[in-house]
């Protein structure tokens, strides 16, 4: 899929200003400045990072205590989801604040450790589309709007490029801890 944003917005970095100073953890590790494209290519990546995997790779904790790998791509998941449900709700001008979430109650109430690794991978995938989908067919202005989640401001296009790089960083361990 060829990305085709209708707003310049898709190609502009968040700044700063957009978004809590513990983001940029994640904002920092996209090198693109079009995020639709780098959306396309780290499902790619995360495709390739997964081909020939088994229910065994799936299942592989690096240490005791850690989340197994189908637990860090559910863990993608999930959070992909939440980050675009309040970018869905800001971009549409909802002034509601959002509360913030548990990662580790999710993963831990999650279904992911009985499902198979080819299971997750579809949702990803699944997930990803409704991503692209949201923020392909953003105007202009739903780009820069802010909202308030997790009692911190935060505009749609933050939002976008936190997805980017929350997958990213955690691809990262994948490949360096897990899936070597």
């Amino acid at each position: 899929m060829a990305s085709n944003p209708s707003t310049a917005a898709a190609y502009l970095r968040p700044q700063p200003g957009e978004y809590a100073p513990y983001f940029e953890r994640y904002i920092s590790l996209v090198p693109a400045n079009d995020i639709l494209a780098a959306f396309e290519e780290q499902s790619r990546q995360m495709l390739l990072l997964f081909s020939g995997r088994t229910d065994a790779d799936g299942n592989f904790r690096y240490a005791p205590g850690k989340w197994s790998c189908k637990e860090v791509l559910g863990h993608i998941n999930d959070t992909e989801r939440i980050m675009g449900y309040r970018a869905l709700r800001i971009s549409r001008g909802d002034a509601t604040p959002m509360e913030g979430f548990e990662q580790d109650d999710y993963v831990r109430n999650g279904p992911w450790g009985q499902r198979s690794l080819a299971d997750a991978i579809e949702d990803f995938v699944a997930v990803r589309r409704a991503t692209l989908s949201l923020f392909r067919n953003l105007d202009e202005p739903a780009w820069t709007r802010r909202g308030v989640a997790n009692k911190n401001e935060v505009t749609v296009r933050a939002l976008a490029y936190t997805i980017a790089g929350h997958e990213l960083h955690h691809r990262r361990i994948l490949e360096e801890k897990y899936l070597r």
